[in-house]
């Protein structure tokens, strides 16, 4: 059976964000266009970020895909590993706040930056 990789920025047990992958099947549709099954969305929005830009460390706060329309986005962890997603990539962001923590800039989240000659236009879509 077809399927996606579906990239996931999460919260693991000891409250630092990681990447992990899994399968997105697409069992729906046809064979000349799989589908997956519908998934539940809370809106979307669009975001353009300059050259130059970088956040701070931050975490989630409502889990969302992330699509790159333009540019390249990097996500960096606190253990200091990077992915780069370019335009057509995407990933689920949701390494939120473990319950009942304060966020600690030294332990908790991730910070994201756009990379490269072109503005970062991305597409948020909350889960």
């Amino acid at each position: 059976m077809p399927s996606l990789t579906k990239v996931i920025l999460f919260t693991d047990s000891d409250g630092r964000a990681k990447f992990r992958q899994e399968a997105v099947l697409l069992d729906q549709g046809k064979p000349e266009a799989a589908l997956s099954s519908l998934m539940p969305s809370g809106g979307f929005q669009l975001r353009q970020s300059p050259v130059g830009f970088r956040s701070t460390f931050h975490c989630t706060t409502d889990p969302q895909w992330v699509f790159i329309l333009q540019g390249q986005m990097e996500i960096s962890l606190q253990d200091g590993s990077a992915r780069v997603f370019k335009p057509g990539e995407h990933f689920y962001s949701a390494d939120v706040l473990p319950a009942g923590q304060t966020f600690d800039a030294t332990v908790h989240g991730h910070w994201s930056r756009q990379v490269g000659p072109d503005p970062l236009v991305t597409l948020f879509v909350r889960g």
